[in-house]
């Protein structure tokens, strides 16, 4: 039994343990206190009389019933429920009798309230479970003290408390008041892992029903009374900049209020490095109704003309940082144009081991390939959209956001507004995928409740948000691999760059398991603005990376899957180097079940296989693609995914993100591009932006986790980045041609000729 300190940073969570009406809710940092909810979906106990609360985290009914905040913003990879999964399997209630609640910002009581990086329940995992068990440990306590019998014969089970020698017992709800009155313990045992009930076990999204019967959840749901909407015209082109406008044919339009210019962030000011956006300088249109602030807008006549060139001071977490902004209209052409010349160049060395140049010069076989790709939009299913009611002396804000802390941040900068005086309403999002870590939305539409002195809310269209920036950048990679006269890879090099930013990680495999490695990279500087994008820098990486490998291990002659796990053989037994970040022990744990769940080994005869792996955000992915053709069309029939990430708490959400992930792959992979003419984007909407369609959607994908007792880690990311290598492996069986440039469906010549 593991026994943990709530010493270790307990005055941050551990609020107070005063009486309030007779119930116990432990205040902790990581959860809040709620308020009672819809329960129709709760069939074991009705709601209860009273609601007892000392303070942040956990409220506990007279009637056992348990509500748990979740206290990480949701965007469908499930955190909503896992997360109080985690508590609730430490408190020891059953799954039926708990409520869940979406917590509000709140960093006092919760931390960094962030989505994003994979990170969230390895980030509060610990907390979590020690939220829990010290909730139970503190009604166990109540109890022995009420019975007069040692603590350390009490036990509980589903909410009820039980002294198996005198014959008592009594549910939570009974000693939630005598529980509250005790001294937060100094230490507290949690559960061993073969002793969860829930962790581990599959529960279904506490706001599903909610999601398919169009409850509202979303951002674009959020109703407040007298609210006006708002819509903003931006610049039509990355390189312009606001000019003059005319707004004549529009005041007059039905159900306009107003027509104004703002500025969204100010010139000079310091950045947050989350506060990413090309265009601060927008003309609002404020009406009554979506459909008429619409109809106005296009009657807004706007001038432009061209920025010059630029800095901007960014704070990154405490670290002052200056970039410089080019002037100009860019265009594709021109960017793949210079990223070629500088993948002709030296780059900067990012890692060296051994003597890379003599081991290329005295190789028996060397080979080399140029991989590349585009711009990518986020396209989350919900475009942006924000509240804000703005007053003299404070905010209420409400919308979906990834980064809500940052947001309201720079909300408070701009306004010149204290930070205390702004509330800040989390709503379930509809996709994130990164692109609402970057809250500029926020803040317009902060910017414009002030002006207007009214609250409002701002609704982007498709074209606004696949116009306005935060791409995934356009990248290129070129690696070169050296083999010896008996087919040993004794060198390798690998140097990648971009717009505006390298996709390199240099301690990444197969560092450490070659003798003689380079890795080198360089950036070109762009205006086009960019940002995370599920599983960044690793969603280009991964697929080049492995399917460089596949043609590697093509020429030395050996099976793609044996030699990756010749080559982590290597990394475990005689690594090379000591920063290497991954584990070969674990990388090659998933390769070694992918192989056994697909029957790599005895595949079936029409199977074109493609295989991939890849270590990113502290998790292991492999996948086994199969492709197969008609009607002269390749196209994916099956998918077998191998994930190690550790303890999985909620198996039909880890699953869910893994086939939604293995789906997006292949979708952006094979079609996904964006593209510039003058800095203006040729994709605005899904008539031009191809996204992948339910017909092309794999017809089977079987996921498998790796057990073990490791601490969770990342899940939302690690099964994406693999996928576009195991596609180009898998495409080459099929079609006999290597692809090295993304989209595949763009790659020439074309797939079928």
């Amino acid at each position: 039994m593991k026994l943990v300190q709530t010493q270790i940073g307990r005055r941050a969570f551990i609020k107070n343990t005063s009486l309030a009406s007779g119930g116990l809710v432990l205040g902790f940092s990581i959860l809040n206190s709620c308020k009672p909810k819809d329960i129709e979906t709760m069939a074991v106990k009705e709601m209860p009389n009273e609601w007892f609360e000392i303070n942040a985290y956990l409220k506990i009914g007279d009637n056992g019933l348990v509500t748990i905040m979740s206290p990480n913003p949701e965007f469908g990879q499930g955190v909503i429920t896992s997360m109080p999964m985690i508590v609730a399997d430490e408190l020891d209630i059953a799954w039926e009798n708990v409520l869940v609640e979406q917590a509000n910002l709140n960093a006092e009581d919760y931390g960094w309230q962030f989505t994003g990086g994979s990170q969230g329940i390895r980030r509060r995992w610990q907390g979590l479970r020690m939220a829990g068990a010290t909730a139970r440990q503190m009604l166990k306590e109540a109890a022995a003290e009420s019975w007069k019998v040692p603590v350390s014969e009490i036990t509980t089970s589903e909410g009820i408390l039980l002294h198996e020698n005198s014959g008592n017992s009594a549910g939570y709800g009974e000693m939630a008041s005598l529980a509250a009155q005790r001294e937060v313990p100094e230490e507290v045992p949690l559960k061993e892992v073969k002793d969860f009930t829930i962790i581990g076990t599959p529960k279904k999204d506490v706001e599903a029903r909610k999601v398919v019967t169009g409850k509202p959840l979303f951002g674009v749901d959020y109703q407040f009374k007298g609210a006006l909407v708002a819509m903003a015209t931006h610049p039509p082109a990355f390189g312009l900049k606001l000019k003059s406008y005319d707004d004549s044919a529009v005041r007059n339009m039905p159900g306009i209020v107003d027509v104004f210019p703002i500025k969204s962030l100010e010139e000079g000011a310091t950045r947050g490095y989350f506060d990413t956006t090309a265009f601060t300088d927008l003309v609002v249109v404020v009406g009554k109704t979506t459909w008429e602030v619409m109809n106005a807008r296009k009657q807004l006549r706007v001038s432009w003309e061209p920025i010059a060139d630029h800095k901007l001071t960014i704070d990154r977490f405490g670290n002052q940082m200056e970039i410089d902004v080019p002037k100009g209209l860019e265009n594709t052409d021109q960017h793949y144009a210079q990223m070629n010349e500088m993948a002709s160049m030296p780059g900067t060395i990012a890692r060296k081991d051994g003597d890379p140049e003599k081991a290329f010069k005295n190789a028996a076989k060397v080979i080399e390939r140029s991989y590349s790709c585009p711009f990518l939009a986020h396209n989350c299913m919900e475009p942006m959209n924000f509240f804000a009611n703005v007053t003299e002396e404070k905010a209420l804000l409400a919308g979906p956001l990834q980064a809500p802390a940052l947001a309201e941040a720079t909300v408070a900068a701009r306004l010149g507004i204290p930070i205390e005086n702004i509330e800040v309403e989390l709503t379930r999002m509809g996709g994130g995928f990164g692109r609402r870590a970057y809250g500029h939305y926020a803040v317009e539409a902060a910017v414009i409740s002030k002006q207007l002195k009214a609250p409002v809310k701002l609704v982007y269209d498709r074209e606004d948000d696949m116009t306005f920036g935060i791409y995934r950048p356009s990248y290129h990679a070129t690696y070169r691999a050296a083999l010896d006269e008996n087919n040993n890879l004794v060198a390798f090099h690998v140097k990648a760059g971009g717009v505006p930013e390298t996709p390199l990680f240099a301690n990444r495999f197969p560092a450490g398991a070659v003798d003689n490695y380079l890795a080198e990279q360089w950036e070109i500087n762009s205006n086009i603005t960019i940002g995370a994008f599920r599983a960044p820098r690793s969603n280009f990486m991964a697929g080049v990376e492995q399917a460089f490998l596949d043609e590697v291990a093509e020429l030395a002659g050996k099976d793609p899957i044996d030699f990756r796990l010749e080559l982590l053989k290597k990394a475990k037994d005689n690594p090379v180097g000591e920063n290497n970040d991954y584990d070969p022990v674990r990388y090659a744990g998933v390769l070694e079940l992918v192989r056994e769940k697909s029957n790599w080994d005895n595949s079936p005869a029409n199977a074109n296989r493609g295989v991939a792996a890849y270590f990113c955000h502290n998790s292991y992915a492999a996948h086994v693609l199969d492709v197969i053709m008609e009607n002269g069309q390749p196209k994916v029939e099956k998918v077998v995914c191998a994930l190690d990430c550790g303890i999985v708490v909620n198996p039909d959400a880890a699953a869910n993100m893994a086939e939604g992930a293995i789906v997006d792959g292949i979708g952006n992979a094979m079609y996904g591009t964006l593209s510039f003419t003058d800095g203006k984007p040729d994709q605005t909407n899904f008539d031009r932006y191809r996204i992948i369609r339910h017909a092309e959607a794999p017809k089977e994908i079987e996921v498998h986790f790796v057990k073990n007792e490791i601490d969770p880690t990342g899940l939302g990311e690690p099964p994406f980045p693999p996928v576009p290598g195991a596609l180009a492996n898998a495409l080459y069986k099929a079609t006999g041609r290597r692809l090295y440039h993304q989209p595949f469906i763009n790659d020439r010549p074309p797939l079928v000729g």
